[in-house]
């Protein structure tokens, strides 16, 4: 699946090093195709502030239908 900058993604995976848990909302930062299409996403914590960034790869993410 495609996403493009600032969609809303669901996480797949657990990435518990990063802090980040299946299920939980980010947003795409950056699009990268070369060399292949993954994305930066941004994940933020209850205060609004960044607790990581994570490089995915699409079948790590689905789209959230805000």
């Amino acid at each position: 699946m495609k996403f493009d900058m600032y969609d809303t993604v669901i996480v797949l995976n657990n990435y518990s090093d990063e802090g980040v848990l299946k299920g939980e909302l980010g947003a795409i930062v950056e699009v990268y195709t070369e060399p292949h299409e993954a994305y930066e996403v941004e994940f933020l914590d209850e205060e609004g502030k960044t607790k990581s960034i994570l490089v995915l790869q699409p079948n790590e993410l689905c789209k959230h239908n805000d």
